[in-house]
């Protein structure tokens, strides 16, 4: 007869970095009041603005900003940018990277926390929620209870609410690329169709599922940032934190009663910063990658401090230094090279957009490889595109640069309203009987007639039979 095994039920805690769920496993978050918020609203009302107000401006009797897919011209006021300027838009990227980094370095995830769409449109769905079903605790009662109708009438204005920031969301967005104005007009009038109507839908859709269903999950497992932000941390890096040769041993006390007598920290465990937390994460185990910068965190404990009498800054942006008890290095080698890198990468943009010509000239040759005029010349065929970078008609001459022993036939003067390209077929003739190469470069010029100043030349071939 064997013997059994004798065997125990453990509980095994999660581990010190796990989201603190609630309610069917979704993060119910406390309304707090406090400094940082304040600017992270000002920041979101800012960010607000600038992205569903500008779609709505007119600059010169069109959108003034509008990235014409159709006529592949993005306008930005009183700049328009072709397909050819497209450099410029790789560079402003590339300042933006180097602009997050230096930021990372300095301050942390601050831009997760304040300034990026998805924590936004988060916030604002979350507000959408505490509107609708109350806040924090109401919310968990709600959802643990049986459904009701007037748990119905609050789930359904909550996501009527969420879809109508959604369509909002889209309908400007895409407004970006088609003309809003005709876009909301065909929304008014339900005439919608096509290309348009689908990505609408689709960034509704997006907007619905990311800040009202997927919220932190984006920031932890979707966004790249969290994965590498910890690369370009130093010891100096600012970020928010928990202090605890302060705050330790936690427990629970009287107002005004002697901590110290107690063997007790300032931390009052009182759990407020993990019940504000968008990530529901415990800021007081440590440095997380779910930690957004967003300092909700900071504000309540800062709250809890002043009713206590404690003084702030338990929690707070603090460096690694600063922990320790040291201090923070403010001029360091790594921020003052991304400093650097983005100030001489900005002025070489001003720079580049100071000298961008323009005028534009694209030259195509003909797929024939020559052919024979009625004066028994050989002749090459190309077509010319000119674009008129500016915001006022412009009339052009056309020539051929140094380009001894051939003429251009064709019309050599045009006129292109302001910002648009026109098209212009000539021909080049060789006057030489004997050509003595196969193949010659040929330089275009197109000058502007009242600024000389102004041009811009393009290289191609003419191609010619060597007679025996």
């Amino acid at each position: 007869m064997s013997e059994r095994i004798p065997f125990r039920i453990i509980q095994i805690e999660p581990a010190a970095n796990t989201p603190k769920r609630q309610a069917n496993g979704r993060i119910h978050t406390r309304s707090f009041t406090g400094l940082y918020r304040n600017l992270r609203i000002g920041f979101a009302g800012l960010l607000f603005v600038l992205f569903f107000g500008t779609a709505w401006l007119n600059w010169n009797g069109r959108q003034a900003v509008l990235w014409d897919l159709a006529d592949s011209k993005f306008h930005i006021f009183a700049a328009t940018f072709w397909p050819q300027d497209f450099i410029l838009l790789s560079a402003l990227l590339i300042i933006c990277a180097f602009g997050l980094f230096a930021i990372t370095v300095f301050a942390g995830r601050v831009w997760c926390g304040y300034s990026c769409p998805q924590s936004v449109w988060t916030w604002l769905f979350m507000w959408c929620e505490k509107v609708t079903e109350g806040d924090r605790n109401q919310r968990i009662r709600l959802a643990a209870a049986p459904w009701s109708l007037d748990k119905l009438v609050r789930r359904s204005l909550k996501h009527g609410l969420w879809l109508a920031i959604g369509v909002i969301t889209g309908l400007t967005f895409v407004g970006y690329f088609t003309p809003i104005r005709p876009l909301a007009q065909e929304l008014l009038t339900l005439q919608w169709g096509g290309v348009a109507l689908f990505w609408v839908v689709f960034f509704t859709v997006a907007t619905y599922l990311n800040a009202g269903w997927l919220r932190e999950a984006v920031c932890m497992h979707m966004c790249p940032y969290a994965r590498f932000q910890s690369v370009m941390f130093d010891k100096d890096t600012l970020a928010v934190a928990y202090d605890p040769r302060r705050g330790e041993t936690r427990g629970p006390r009287k107002k005004g009663s002697d901590r110290q007598a107690q063997h007790l920290g300032d931390c009052i465990d009182c759990t407020l910063c993990v019940q504000v937390c968008p990530t529901g994460i415990d800021i007081r185990d440590g440095l997380q990658m779910a930690c957004i910068g967003c300092a909700a965190c900071i504000d309540a404990c800062d709250g809890v401090m002043d009713k206590m009498g404690y003084p702030r800054g338990l929690i707070g942006y603090k460096s690694e230094h600063n922990l320790q008890g040291g201090r923070t290095h403010w001029l360091r080698p790594r921020l003052l090279g991304y400093a650097t890198a983005l100030v001489v990468m900005i002025g070489a943009l001003v720079i580049a957009l100071q000298m961008r010509p323009m005028v534009s000239l694209d030259v195509i040759k003909d797929r024939g490889l020559f052919r024979e005029n009625a004066q028994g010349q050989i002749e090459n065929i190309y077509l010319l595109k000119i674009i008129n970078k500016t915001q006022q008609p412009q009339h052009y001459q056309l020539r051929l640069v140094d380009a001894e022993g051939f003429v251009l036939h064709g019309k050599q003067a045009v006129f292109i309203p302001a910002g648009e390209m026109s098209e212009l077929p000539v021909s080049v003739a060789m006057l030489a009987d004997r050509p003595t190469s196969s193949s010659v470069d040929l330089t275009f010029e197109v000058q502007d007639s009242d600024q000389p100043q102004v041009y811009s030349r393009a290289r191609s071939r003419f191609v010619a039979p060597l007679k025996r």
